[in-house]
Parts: structure tokens; C-alpha cells; sequence
């Protein structure tokens, strides 16, 4: 039996190791070990056999190394309890990153300053109302008031956590809080108040219900007033509550909040109460738009840099599945990476954000538009 055979090749011969086997008396498994082999030698025009007992079939003269052994565990021969770790399916990996993004993105300091300019001179078509009011839904921690937060830190050009965030598994926000999103220092407010609530319900016994979210879109629910499921809003029991409110009392659009690493694990029932919240909404006159947070915990290469966000086939995937739990067209959705435990700002996940809010104010206009006084008036006309 030969352990290794030397061929001959361009004028140099080398050696091929042949591995053979041997069981292990300590613990049992199966052990691959490779022969030594000799070294590199130049041999024109012949061929050299060496045998186990490293005896030559021909003469040689090469000198013989000893090469380092390698042992193979056979993959049914692991020990109990170290079997190698599977994969959990949410990296991104390399395999999975697209050759060409799916949506374009100028990360530079120019489009974050571009953008943080149209935001701050943002102003809503219709006169009458000082502000755009945007509320977050989405179910207790999916990242509404990391995002609030992320956004003010962008503005006030360090990471600060103004919206009290937490990890309460039943949710931090219990009440209605808005949120003024302030230009840089010194500058006064921007036309957009974002605001926070509590987390909406899965199991549909804890968290906001559809009444209370219905409520605060319709202007009801007074600032500050702190939300219980066994005490709906209403006018007799809520104190504060608005009758008759006006247009600035409203919700002028309302932005979904979903966890981009839960997507798949959310109750089955949520998808349900989602599409019949939008319908409800919807027939109020009101766009939605959502936010999909979390996308560094389902993509390794987009934790790594937020600029992969629109290469990584894993996120676009995620976004799909985000677009069927809502029930809406993947071009309402805009992924986000909110500051968590960063304490500088990044211009990347800068310009993420406030593409972002650039998106919410947007569908924001088109409630202006709708029920810009003229626009109603023919509305109504064409009602009757």
C-alpha cells in the first residue's frame, strides 16, 4: 500500500497525501489522519512511489519532512452536546447580498444636510393647521419611541433618548405623547409633531385597542391622557376629551411600527387586526406609511454598514413579509436603524432616518391636499 504518490508535473514532482484511518481509543471517534509526505525536489522525467514504511520503490534523492497531522471528526461521530451550531436563517450573508440595490440611497454628508433642509422647511398646504401630526402604531417594543428619539438625536446633532425608552415586555409608553421634532439648535420648530402612544395589542386583551387607536386619530384623546384597556376613551369617563375636534386636532397620517426580527414570529392574529385598523383608517381619509425597524439584527452586512440596507436580499425578503402582515405595498414601507446603544451619530444612519420622515411627510401633504378647503368643497359636491 502506498501513502503518497509523487507525479510529475511542468519538470517538478510533489507529493499528494493520502489520508488514512484509525480509531481513538480516549473517546471512541473516528480519527483522518494524512501520511507525511516529502518535500518539493525538481525530478525531470520520473516518477517516485513512496510505501507507508516510507520505503522508495525507486531511488530518490529527496530529503523527507515530516508534514503536521490534521484530524477530521466525522459528522455522526460528534460528541454529545457539540454538534455544530446551525444557522438561526437571519444574517445576511455574502451569498445573499444583490448585485445592484433594489432602491437608491445617496449616503453622503451633502444628502443628510439636503435632507434635514426639506424637513425643517417643510409646511402644510392647509393654513389652518400649525403642524403635521403623525402617529406611531406598532406592537409593544417594535422601535416607535427609539425611532422618535432617533430623530431628535439627528436634529440636535448628538444621541439623546428624549422619548423615554425601554424593554418592558408589556411596553414603556402607557400615554398620548407628542413629540415637536425641533430644527438644529436655535431654530424654531419644524412643521412635524410626532406621536407616541402605547403599544398596540397582540393577544387582543393588553395593549392600545382599536376604539382607543380610532380615538386618537379622530382627534378625541386629549395630550397626555394615559391609556387602559379595561377603560376605553370616552366621552363621559375620559377627562380632557374632545368633543368636536378641529383639523389640528387629528392625525394627519399614520406610520406602522414592525420589528424586522419578529416578522415571522408575530401572532397570527395581528396581521388580521393591521388590515382592519388600515381599513378603518383609511375610511377616515387618512395614508399610512411603515417603518421597519431593526434591520441591523436581520442582516449582519447591514450592521456592519447601513449602506447594505438596499443590497441585502435577506432585508428586501423581510420587507415582503412586513408588506403582508399590513397588508399594503412594499412602497409604503422605508427600513430604519434607530440609535440603541451608539453614543455618536452616524451620517449613514442619519441619512436612513430622515428619508425616513421625509417618506411620512409626504403621504402626510396628501391629508392637506384632500381637505384643503377647495378640494373638500368638490368633494362634497360630487358626494351628492
Amino acid at each position: 500500500m502506498f501513502s503518497s504518490v509523487k507525479e510529475k508535473n511542468s519538470g517538478f514532482s510533489f507529493g499528494i497525501p493520502v489520508l488514512t484511518t484509525k480509531p481513538s481509543s480516549s473517546n471512541g471517534l473516528t480519527t483522518l489522519t494524512a501520511a507525511p509526505t516529502t518535500s518539493v525536489q525538481p525530478a525531470f522525467g520520473t516518477t517516485t512511489l513512496t510505501r507507508d514504511d516510507n520505503s522508495e520503490v525507486t531511488d530518490s534523492s529527496e530529503t523527507r519532512e515530516p508534514r503536521p497531522q490534521f484530524t477530521f471528526l466525522a459528522r455522526k461521530e460528534w460528541p454529545k452536546g457539540r454538534t455544530p451550531r446551525k444557522s438561526s436563517g437571519k444574517s445576511c450573508q455574502n451569498g445573499l447580498k444583490l448585485e445592484s440595490p433594489w432602491r437608491n440611497m445617496d449616503w453622503t454628508e451633502e444628502q443628510k444636510t439636503s435632507l434635514m433642509e426639506t424637513i425643517t422647511s417643510y409646511r402644510r398646504s392647509c393654513e389652518e393647521v400649525p403642524q403635521a401630526r403623525v402617529l406611531l402604531l406598532g406592537p409593544v417594543s417594535s422601535g416607535k419611541s427609539s425611532f422618535i428619539s432617533s430623530v431628535q438625536s439627528v436634529f440636535n446633532g448628538r444621541v439623546t433618548n428624549r422619548a423615554m425608552v425601554g424593554s418592558f415586555s408589556s411596553g414603556f409608553t402607557k400615554k398620548l405623547q407628542s413629540f415637536n421634532i425641533r430644527g438644529k439648535k436655535g431654530e424654531d420648530h419644524t412643521g412635524l409633531v410626532l406621536c407616541d402612544t402605547m403599544g398596540m395589542s397582540e393577544d387582543g386583551i393588553t395593549g392600545l385597542t382599536l376604539h382607543d387607536i380610532l380615538s386618537v386619530v379622530k382627534g378625541h384623546v386629549p395630550e397626555g391622557h394615559k391609556f387602559s384597556p379595561d377603560q376605553p376613551v370616552s366621552a363621559s369617563e375620559t377627562v380632557g376629551y374632545v368633543k368636536r375636534p378641529s383639523l389640528k386636532d387629528k392625525v394627519h397620517c399614520v406610520a406602522f411600527v414592525v420589528d424586522a426580527s419578529k416578522i415571522t414570529t408575530y401572532p397570527k392574529g395581528l396581521s388580521t387586526t393591521f388590515k382592519q385598523l388600515r381599513k378603518h383608517i383609511s375610511d377616515l381619509g387618512v395614508h399610512q406609511v411603515a417603518l421597519l425597524t431593526h434591520v441591523d439584527q436581520v442582516c449582519l452586512q447591514t450592521a456592519k454598514n447601513v449602506t447594505g440596507v438596499y443590497e441585502s436580499r435577506t432585508i428586501q425578503d423581510v420587507m415582503g413579509k412586513a408588506a403582508a402582515l399590513l397588508g399594503m405595498s412594499t412602497s409604503y414601507i422605508v427600513p430604519v436603524k434607530n440609535y440603541s446603544s451608539e453614543l455618536d451619530l452616524d451620517v449613514n444612519t442619519d441619512v436612513l432616518l430622515l428619508s425616513a420622515v421625509d417618506h411620512i411627510l409626504q403621504y402626510a401633504d396628501l391629508y392637506f391636499q384632500d381637505n384643503a378647503p377647495q378640494n373638500k368643497e368638490l368633494k362634497t359636491a360630487l358626494d351628492l
